[in-house]
């Protein structure tokens, strides 16, 4: 269930839905994958495939940073308690902001694959961390020693610290439920029925899980079922708690989100998005507002109470960019591209490098884009004959160690179609 690899794929496919967009920030060149609210409920922070995070005022409804390390997909987010943030990705690496700094603070490293999660204790002096290396990282943020916790068998997808701080909450595909003492002591072990993609601890320690048979489910403090729901058809991805532990907020990656009773164990309200995937969900500190961030790069405001869309912001509207080419094949196939890639150096960059002046240009030697080893030591240059052989085989064959998703273009006439349009559309823009 590697479904991040196949983000970019999906999202193409709902990235033009033509239901008017209720959209309330609007900034991420890709999927929006991590939500954090500050505690004051003035400013939010998100992260993107697009390998961005953004500091978003919620106040004016405008990005007042834009923080650039991550050299791949930024999957979590946090505000930490004295003000600072935190960003984790697909690099493997966990980076400290301070506002305003256009470089982090702090950068750890200890995982070797993706994180996915990340968690501030209540105290503020730790960070944990969810890595699909199998293990769980707790870090120092006062200057103490860092952990890494071994005991999954697979894929880690969600951490949460217990409201007191003592123990720290884990869940996997490997369907185990991990209750960490911070202090040495054997974990206990929880086995669910389905593969688990997300946790929240609630106030009076009650722990919820997402799971990939669509439930979300209850558990005691020590791990006991107590309960569950079916919150979705497809698999749960992201789970948020208000912050007086009442609702419980669910979405699924077909597209749901579910608004829960927790103590009523029942479903009050589902959202109406559009279908397309939505991984990120966050309450704001009065429990009757939420985030949600999806395949579309928009960041939405929703009435939890209601589940009605908050508003519309003047960014929300947005343009087709391949408009002025309609009729055009090669830009219909281009289409399934365009979640990832611009055709001009001006647009904000998405979570691949521009193609603007890409004929004659040296693989991974675009300025500016940070692009896997494997490919800066390749000898090929990009031409229409190398682009469609690119489609032909694939990207994992023809270059082996892309971050691009795998997909191939069977039809020569499309492959065609595609490196004619690109000729055209890249034109002189060099």
């Amino acid at each position: 269930m590697n479904w991040l690899s196949n983000l970019c794929v999906v999202t193409a496919l709902w990235a033009f839905d033509s239901t008017p967009a209720q959209g309330q920030l609007a900034g991420h060149g890709g999927p929006v994958r991590a939500i954090a609210i500050s505690s004051d409920g003035n400013s939010a922070l998100s992260g993107g495939f697009d390998t961005s995070a953004i500091r978003w005022s919620l106040k004016t409804e405008s990005a007042e940073q834009v923080l650039r390390f991550h050299s791949d997909a930024v999957n979590a987010v946090a505000f930490l308690k004295d003000g600072r943030m935190a960003t984790a990705g697909a690099d493997a690496l966990i980076a400290i902001w301070t506002p305003g700094r256009e470089q982090p603070d702090q950068v750890f490293e200890g995982h070797h694959a993706p994180i996915v999660s990340l968690a501030v204790s209540p105290d503020g002096t730790k960070l944990a961390t969810a890595s699909w290396d199998h293990t769980v990282g707790v870090w120092s943020l006062i200057g103490g020693a860092s952990q890494i916790l071994k005991g999954h068998a697979q894929n880690v997808n969600g951490v949460a610290f217990t409201a007191d701080g003592r123990s720290l909450v884990s869940v996997g595909y490997d369907r185990e439920l991990r209750i960490w003492p911070m202090v040495a002591a054997t974990p206990d072990v929880a086995l669910l029925p389905s593969p688990l993609n997300a946790v929240a601890v609630a106030p009076d320690g009650e722990i919820i899980t997402g799971g990939g048979d669509g439930k979300v489910r209850f558990l005691t403090s020590s791990g006991h079922e107590t309960g569950e729901i079916l919150a979705g058809s497809t698999p749960i991805v992201a789970l948020a708690m208000s912050t007086d532990g009442t609702l419980i907020a669910a979405t699924e990656i077909g597209g749901g989100v579910s608004v829960i009773d927790r103590k009523a164990r029942s479903i009050v309200q589902s959202l109406a998005t559009q279908g397309a995937p939505v991984w990120a969900v966050a309450f704001l500190p009065d429990a009757a507002t939420l985030l949600t961030g999806g395949a579309d790069g928009r960041i939405r405001r929703w009435n939890a109470q209601t589940g009605d869309p908050v508003g519309s912001s003047p960014q929300a509207a947005q343009s087709d960019p391949l408009a002025a080419y309609a009729g055009d094949r090669g830009a219909e196939v281009f289409r399934a591209c365009v979640a990832c890639h611009t055709l001009s150096a001006e647009e904000p960059q998405r979570a691949g490098p521009t193609l603007d002046g890409l004929y004659g240009r040296r693989i991974a030697s675009l300025p500016g884009y940070r692009f896997s080893d494997a490919l800066t030591k390749m000898d090929i240059v990009w031409t229409p004959e190398t682009v469609a052989r690119l489609f032909e085989l694939g990207p994992n064959t023809y270059t082996p160690g892309t971050k691009m998703p795998e997909q191939r273009i069977g039809s020569v006439e499309d492959r065609k179609a595609l490196t004619d349009f690109l000729g055209r559309a890249t034109l002189g823009r060099r």
